[in-house]
């Protein structure tokens, strides 16, 4: 079946969601954000359009808006959060109206990128195929997902983080969506209202950083929060580290979260390694299965602006390795190891502080810069032995996959090429990002590119098996345009340099209306070492526009069409979101 919507219900049966929480005391909406709500109750999924504003021939035009109405009681708020509420909606309505639709919650969050509320383990029901028995264990995706309506400006990257969980057993689902509970969500929650500034979206153009700045100064001394237990959202990934599972977002440390038998999502608490972690760290870590190793970075506005660490098997952080070398700060959200080096990518994206404190974003694109590879043993103890090679027009946001060729004298990387990175933050849907192999000679120091294919493809993965290892598949998620992913690619990256010919090798498109998320890659049998590289299946949810239904897909990674094995159907819809992670039944119960 090459299409997926026409399989799907033309209704939906959804239990009570979404409720977004408007203070008794705030102050009115701006009239920018007149959203109208729609009643979520079990019966078939209906939306009401609001008219649109007129708009300017650059402003995309308006989608389908699902919102909620209140379904519990308003917490009632204290005179200086009232006060201070106030303040910020005078600065959302006078000094920065969200103008921009990449800012404007309107278009943000419309469709599926609008925001549900939790969903307690819910049973679904298989609608197609059956679950393999391999598929043992949870498949659990993180996205962000705002618990209040924002006020004013905001960016997708600035949601809440929501861990959505579908536990199967002996061919039996079940879903739960829980919030990852952060200080901030905690402490918002509390107050019942946003109470910490958007990072991406909070300040733009002097006059809204000063006025932002003031506010969110006089909020601290008013001791509404405390920036010391987190500001994060752990709204990216997730991940096993020592045989612990972690939600994690780049703004703050990892949270440790656990799935019980029943499917319920627990958040564990924030988790600094012992006092060894003090502060953020990679939304990518990578863990080799060989080894049981886990290798992160971070990186900030300040020198270092990259920090190399390890955590052994037993979930004990090592020593820092700072990386000086990198000499400006760069947007590095992701990496790449190998069996003898970790690999960084210094691209045309930055942080730029001083631009920041006068009012510009936090990150920018810069054209003159010349992207960077840089290259350091992955048991190194300082930066002796780093090496980088300049790269022009290579920036690489996810890296898929790396190995050690000729006896560690080179090294090959496969990541996909931001084309567009002047687009980046402010206009995802203008991005391209093409396919790429690269290698890198030590000995000559010569650097080599190699397009795999021409289609927009990001979220790429592998068999986990095979991090760092040479290996000869990838999945990747088609850029419909992003973040929006109408289907899943798989490639042959084992092609030669010489050979020029498209490596996709099998591909499943949702068909007309429908779109889905990051793919990722089960085994179906983890602890066979003979087995297929590609003897397993693509998981992944998604979603229909049409009906308003999400489903849950299995499918067969060695068939030519990524044939579906299974469909599960949701008991409500799952947002877009960003990056997953199967975890098989073995490990949950170890947590």
């Amino acid at each position: 079946m090459d299409s997926l919507s026409s399989s799907f219900l033309p209704t939906l049966s959804i239990n009570p969601q979404k409720t977004i929480h408007h203070p008794k005391t705030s102050p009115p909406q701006l009239p920018s954000l007149n959203i109208t709500s729609i009643r979520i109750e079990d019966k078939p999924l209906t939306t009401t359009k609001t008219p649109p504003p007129p708009l300017k021939k650059s402003t995309p035009p308006p989608r389908t808006t699902y919102t909620t109405t209140p379904i519990r009681p308003i917490k009632p708020q204290s005179l200086p959060t009232t006060i201070l509420n106030a303040f910020d909606n005078f600065i959302n309505t006078f000094i920065d109206p969200p103008l921009r639709p990449s800012l404007d919650p309107r278009y943000v969050l419309s469709d599926n990128f609008a925001p549900v509320d939790e969903l307690p383990p819910t049973p679904c029901h298989v609608v197609e195929g059956s679950l393999p028995p391999s598929l043992d264990g949870a498949y659990i995706r993180n996205g962000p997902n705002p618990q209040f309506l924002p006020r004013g400006p905001y960016h997708l990257f600035d949601g809440d983080g929501m861990l959505h969980a579908i536990k199967i057993s002996k061919g039996k689902a079940t879903l739960c969506s829980r919030y990852v509970k952060t200080y901030k969500y905690k402490i918002e929650n509390q107050k019942g209202s946003p109470i910490i500034p958007n990072v991406f979206s909070g300040f733009n153009g002097l006059s809204a950083s000063a006025a932002r700045g003031a506010l969110t100064a006089a909020r601290l001394l008013s001791g509404q929060f405390n920036p010391s237990n987190g500001i994060g959202l752990a709204n990216t990934s997730l991940a096993l580290i020592g045989g612990k599972l972690y939600a994690l977002g780049e703004s703050d440390l990892p949270y440790s979260v656990k799935v019980d038998t029943k499917g319920e999502i627990h958040t564990i608490g924030r988790c600094d390694f012992n006092g060894k972690l003090l502060m953020s760290m990679t939304a990518h870590p990578k863990l080799d299965q060989q080894t049981g190793e886990s290798f992160a970075f971070r990186y900030g506005p300040m020198p270092p602006f990259l920090t190399f660490f390890r955590i052994n098997r037993d979930g004990e952080k090592q020593p820092d390795v700072p990386i000086f070398s990198m000499t400006s700060p760069s947007f590095l959200h992701d990496f790449a190891v190998t069996k003898k080096y970790a690999i960084f990518n210094e691209i045309q994206i930055g942080m730029n502080p001083m631009e920041m404190m006068a009012g510009g974003s936090p990150v920018a694109a810069n054209p003159g810069k010349v992207p960077r590879i840089g290259v350091i043993p992955r048991y190194a103890k300082d930066e002796a032995e780093m090496r980088w090679f300049e790269v022009p027009g290579f920036n690489v946001i996810h890296a898929i996959n790396a190995w050690d060729e000729d006896d560690g004298d080179s090294i090959v990387m496969v990541a996909p090429n931001i084309l567009s990175v002047e687009h980046t933050l402010e206009r995802m849907d203008l991005i391209h990002a093409s396919m790429e192999k690269v290698r890198i000679d030590f000995k000559t120091g010569f650097v080599s590119r190699c397009p795999l294919s021409t289609r927009n493809l990001d979220f790429g993965v592998i068999n986990p098996a095979f991090l760092g290892k040479k290996n000869k598949y990838v999945y990747a998620a088609v850029g419909d345009p992003m973040p929006k992913v109408s289907g899943v690619v798989k490639l042959d990256v084992s092609v030669s340099e010489g050979d020029r010919r498209d490596c996709i090798v099998a591909s499943r498109m949702f068909g007309p209306g429908c779109f889905g998320g990051e793919p990722f890659f089960v085994a179906k049998e983890p602890d066979n070492s003979k087995a297929d590289e590609d003897d397993g299946y693509v998981v992944t949810y998604v979603h229909n526009k049409n009906t308003g239904e999400s489903r849950f897909l299995v499918m067969d990674a060695k068939s030519p069409n990524l044939e579906i094995v299974a469909a599960v159907r949701l008991p409500r819809r799952v947002p877009y979101g960003f990056h997953g992670l199967f975890v098989r039944e073995s490990d949950l119960n170890k947590l």
